[in-house]
C-alpha cells in the first residue's frame, strides 16, 4: 500500500520540492495533499486521512505545533515536524503533542523519505538532543514520590501492565502492531490505553512510553508470567 502524504508549509517552493520528491517514489508513496496554513491543513487531514504529515513549525502567524491536536483527530496519520529553525523548546513541545518525529531541512532527501518510512511503520524519527531533553525534562517534572507511583502501579489490572510492558519494548509502535503483539483487537487496546491514561495521570502516549522505560522493572515479571498466556487478553 502506498503511503499517503500531506505536506503543510507556508513556501509553495517548498511544497513544490516535497511534492516532487515524494511523489518520485510512486507507488511507495504519495502526496495527496497540500496546505500553506492551519484550516486547509485541518480540512485535508479529514477529506484525506493520510498516513504521514510533514509539519512546519511556523506557518506564518500560525504555530504547527497548535494543529497537532486537530491532526491527530484521524487515527492513523502520524505527524513529522519538518522544519529549518532549531527551537529546541518548540520541537520539544511539538514531540510531546503528539509528532513522532523531527526533520530539519539541510537533512538529505535519503533522510526525508526515510524518516516518512520509519514513522508509517510506528518508529519514532529524534536526533538524541531531543530525545534527551524530553527525557530529562520528564525526569524533573514526571517524577512522583515513589509511594506514589507503587501505589498507581498497583491499580492497574495485568492486562493494563501487560500493554505498558509492550510500550517499553517497542518505541513509537502503532496501536495496531501493539494490539497484534498482544492478541488483542485495537478497539479493546483504545480502551485499556483510556484506563491506564487515567490511572496513571498522564496525557498522551510518549509520557506512557517514558513512565514504561522508567518503572520497566514493575511489568517485567507480569510480561514473562503471561507469554504463553496472552490470548486470554480478549
Amino acid at each position: 500500500m502506498s503511503i499517503h502524504v500531506l505536506l503543510v508549509n507556508s513556501h509553495q517552493i517548498v511544497l513544490w520540492g516535497l511534492e516532487k520528491l515524494i511523489n518520485n517514489e510512486s507507488p511507495r508513496m504519495e502526496v495527496v495533499g497540500k496546505a500553506t496554513n492551519g484550516l486547509d491543513a485541518t480540512r485535508l487531514a479529514r477529506e484525506k486521512k493520510p498516513h504521514v504529515v510533514l509539519l512546519d513549525l511556523y506557518l506564518g502567524m500560525e504555530k504547527g505545533i497548535d494543529l497537532i491536536p486537530n491532526l491527530l483527530e484521524e487515527e492513523r496519520s502520524h505527524i513529522i515536524i519538518f522544519t529549518e529553525i532549531h527551537d529546541q523548546a518548540a520541537v520539544d513541545g511539538a514531540v510531546l503533542n503528539g509528532a513522532r518525529g523531527v526533520i530539519y531541512k539541510e537533512e538529505s532527501t535519503q533522510n526525508i523519505l526515510k524518516a516518512i518510512e520509519k514513522i508509517h511503520a510506528g518508529e519514532l524519527w529524534l536526533d538524541r538532543g531531543t530525545t534527551g531533553r524530553i527525557f530529562s525534562n520528564f525526569l524533573r517534572t514526571g517524577q512522583k514520590p515513589e509511594d506514589c507511583i507503587t501505589k498507581k502501579i498497583a491499580s492497574l489490572t495485568r492486562k493494563e501492565r501487560l500493554i505498558i510492558n509492550a510500550f517499553a519494548t517497542e518505541a513509537g509502535a502503532s496501536n495496531k502492531k501493539l494490539a497484534k503483539k498482544l492478541y488483542i483487537g485495537e478497539q479493546t487496546l483504545r480502551n485499556h490505553l483510556t484506563s491506564i491514561f487515567s490511572k496513571l495521570e498522564i496525557t498522551n502516549r510518549f509520557d506512557l512510553f517514558m513512565f514504561a522505560k522508567l518503572h520497566h522493572h514493575h511489568f517485567i515479571a507480569t510480561a514473562s508470567q503471561s507469554t504463553t498466556h496472552t490470548n486470554n487478553l480478549q
